[in-house]
């Protein structure tokens, strides 16, 4: 595999802090600038643009083959569904949402509408990548179910209120990176963004509550330390 960042001066471990920040926090683009200034590093707001554009993909993947692998070797029993709206230039977007047991985001999924075509094809995707769970929970939208009946998994669909609250909160890191961003500009850097983002978010999300601090801190050193490998 050639190397990534040949043709850049920058070194690699400054691109991948700047994407870091950049993708993770609720920061815009001038705010990593001056926070990169502060450390000594002088550069645009525009190439930090430049490089979440070129390798936030590139990392996102990376993360996203890893845990699709591990998960083909799990036992997926409980998914949780959901769609948010989001609007871009005075139209309506549903951004959709598949969250696991454990909060780990799945898969996001842009349309324009939200009806059974759309369910079938955000399941599809998501089943593909990482098989059939034994449950899928989601809310009273008809979509769901038209599409599980083609699917033919419908007798493994949960509705209730409460039950979703997974994929619900799912959506607020999102929502805190929107503001951020002064919202979005196309359904296609929506579609980039909000995959990279789910990407990231579950790779330092560590869900500290959990356990105890000193096992917090190990696992947060250990994701730190893959991050600053990827594309090594």
């Amino acid at each position: 595999m050639k190397n990534p960042f040949r043709y850049f001066k920058t070194s690699p471990e400054i691109i991948r802090l700047a994407v870091m920040m950049y993708v993770r926090f609720p920061l815009s683009l001038r705010n990593v600038e001056d926070l990169l200034h502060e450390r000594g590093i002088d550069i645009s707001y525009e190439t930090i643009r430049f490089w979440w554009n070129r390798f936030g993909p590139l990392f996102a993947s990376k993360i996203r083959k890893k845990r699709a692998a591990a998960y083909r070797y799990q036992s997926q029993w409980r998914w949780h569904l959901d769609e948010v709206f989001v609007r871009i230039n005075g139209k309506t977007f549903y951004l959709w949402r598949a969250v696991d047991h454990e909060g780990e985001i799945l898969e996001s999924f842009v349309t324009k509408r939200r009806d059974r075509r759309a369910a079938l094809r955000f399941l599809r995707k998501t089943m593909k990548r990482y098989g059939r769970p034994k449950v899928v929970v989601t809310d009273r939208l008809r979509s769901y179910g038209a599409a599980m009946n083609v699917i033919g998994n419908a007798d493994r669909q949960e509705t209730g209120r409460w039950l979703n609250n997974r994929a619900e909160n799912s959506h607020q890191p999102f929502r805190r990176r929107e503001r951020a961003m002064a919202k979005f500009r196309s359904a296609k850097s929506l579609q980039k963004f909000a995959a990279l983002h789910a990407s990231i978010y579950n790779h330092f999300n560590q869900q500290r509550h959990l356990y105890s601090r000193q096992n917090f801190k190990q696992n947060r050193s250990v994701a730190l330390a893959e991050w600053q490998q990827l594309a090594a």
